[in-house]
């Protein structure tokens, strides 16, 4: 039993709601509870992008790696100037070992943002795909 306190779907069902509520169990890492909530919260609005992102963030805290990269690819297929979505497709694709393939969205997620934690996400994964002998630094520039 979880010491969160949440409101369970069938006390609300507006999306909304859901929301407001999931965003909370995110902030207190009770992803868990968060996806109870946002799962049936989407089955009533699929198009969400907000619900999605929420969803995409509880599966990278529950480390559901694989859910987390399929919905996370779809949001930044949908907005491609989406940030948070990008920088965290490539956190997702960087914890999944996978560094060519998330060097590009921290690279973009970096330039758009200015942010210093996305440019030490560039950094760091650059380092790691030097080190595994995919190729030189400059090679990946």
């Amino acid at each position: 039993m979880t010491t969160h306190e949440f409101l369970p779907p069938a006390r609300s069902n507006h999306p909304a709601d859901a929301y407001h509520e999931a965003w909370r169990l995110l902030e207190e890492r009770a992803p868990r509870e968060a996806l109870t909530l946002l799962n049936p919260a989407i089955e009533t609005e699929p198009e969400s992008a907000s619900l999605r992102t929420l969803r995409a963030w509880a599966y990278f805290q529950t480390a559901q790696l694989g859910r987390a990269e399929f919905e996370l690819s779809a949001l930044v297929d949908e907005c491609p100037t989406d940030v948070w979505a990008r920088f965290a497709l490539g956190r997702v694709l960087e914890r999944q070992s996978k560094y060519a393939d998330a060097l590009p969205h921290l690279r973009l997620a970096a330039v758009m943002s200015g942010d210093a934690e996305h440019e030490a996400g560039v950094l760091r994964v650059e380092r790691r795909l030097a080190e595994s002998g995919l190729g030189s630094y400059d090679d990946l520039r």
